[in-house]
């Protein structure tokens, strides 16, 4: 059977939460891409907004664009994935022949992608930085019980020096 090729414009929808971790998002993006064999003209992130109506509980969205050339026999099955994932939200793919190569590669902004992706996760690490710790409930950790075992110690030494003397 004979292979045909055509271009695609993929629209991603996937939810705030999701897009927290952009960097696996991207990287999960390009997964189910390269499992349809498909080839990545452009990707960019294309807004983050308000949704219409709710999605699984969603009201706000981030849409992510490709542009990908594909064999038409794999965008079924890049459908189906994008449906199972639980990442993203919706898909929408649509043939894109009007578009010629250089239009294609002039909306790819991957590298802005990147530049986010960093960003969105130094912002993540600061964030978790300024709130300190995390109240847990349960047991000390071993290292807590090490501490207190060690100042207590510590005390019991003193007492004995001042009964020493």
């Amino acid at each position: 059977m004979q292979k045909r090729t055509r271009q695609y414009e993929v629209m991603f929808l996937v939810s705030q939460s999701a897009a927290a971790d952009f960097n696996g998002l991207i990287e999960h993006i390009n997964e189910l891409l390269a499992r349809a064999h498909a080839e990545v003209v452009a990707m960019k992130k294309w807004d983050e907004r308000r949704l219409a109506f709710e999605v699984d509980k969603q009201k706000r969205g981030v849409y992510i664009l490709a542009y990908i050339r594909c064999d038409t026999q794999n965008v079924a099955h890049l459908e189906r994935d994008c449906n199972i994932s639980e990442r993203i939200l919706r898909c929408m793919i649509l043939e894109a022949e009007h578009f010629t190569e250089e239009e294609m590669k002039s909306a790819d902004a991957r590298e802005e992608l990147r530049v986010e992706a960093r960003l969105r996760a130094e912002r993540a690490a600061k964030e978790a930085e300024t709130q300190g710790p995390a109240v847990t409930v349960g047991a000390p950790q071993a290292e807590d019980e090490g501490e207190g075992e060690e100042s207590g110690a510590d005390d019991d030494s003193n007492e004995s020096g001042d009964a020493t003397n």
